[in-house]
């Protein structure tokens, strides 16, 4: 029997005994303070910038990464990665030879979520031809590109982050920290204006303004080991 999921252990949570995310985390904190709180404003707004104007297909890229998402406890695919997986199966019956990575390692049941993704994807068909590979060694975003641009290699191409609106930010942000050439695919038709959505959006923003204040800082300083872990 595969060991219980924990996010401490296995996802991003257990990120916080890295004594340089602290670091980052601390001048972050300090640069909002400074600014009144309009760095955040700005990341915030920015952020909402790329949810609702996200595309939905790609305007070169010939690859496609599916972004996974936590697992329920009896591996079900909530609904954010069924519209994810789902916008994936549109594109591909549009051009089969598309070549597509399905990202995300286990996080439910001992189903890792590319082989979730997987599974959704045959239940819906594919068509002949379709190129699908699984990562599953990930468990969050930045292990997800780190990941894919070992598989893809460095001459790939543009790439298409197919994912939810609310983390594309996130997702084109270190895509581009990474050194690929990306562009964002939304899951969703459209952007709603809900409360929740606004919400998580505003916890995006939050992960945008750490991750991108505290790469511009460790650069400033000459922090090769912060840097390298976000490139």
């Amino acid at each position: 029997m595969p060991p219980t999921y924990s996010p401490f252990r296995d996802g991003p949570w257990r990120h916080l005994a890295d004594r340089d995310v602290w670091h980052s985390l601390l001048v972050s904190a300090l640069a909002v303070l400074l600014s009144g709180g309009l760095l955040w404003l700005f990341y915030y707004a920015r952020t909402l910038q790329v949810a609702r104007t996200a595309a939905l297909a790609p305007r070169r890229a010939r690859v496609l990464l599916l972004f996974g998402k936590r697992l329920g406890e009896d591996g079900a695919v909530d609904a954010d990665y069924a519209a994810r997986i789902a916008r994936v199966h549109a594109l591909l019956q549009q051009d089969p030879a598309r070549e597509t990575l399905l990202l995300g390692g286990r996080t439910g049941a001992g189903l890792s979520e590319a082989a979730a993704a997987l599974a959704q994807l045959q239940q819906r068909g594919l068509p002949a031809g379709a190129q699908l590979r699984c990562e599953d060694a990930s468990t969050d975003t930045l292990e997800n590109l780190r990941n894919a641009r070992e598989l893809l290699g460095t001459d790939s191409g543009p790439v298409a982050l197919v994912s939810s609106r609310y983390h594309l930010p996130r997702c084109l942000l270190l895509a581009q920290s990474l050194g690929l050439q990306a562009e964002g695919v939304a899951a969703e038709a459209r952007w709603r204006w809900r409360a929740p959505l606004l919400g998580r959006l505003a916890l995006e923003a939050s992960y945008c303004l750490w991750l991108d204040v505290g790469r511009r800082w460790a650069r400033l300083i000459g922090h090769e080991r912060m840097v390298g872990k976000v490139t």
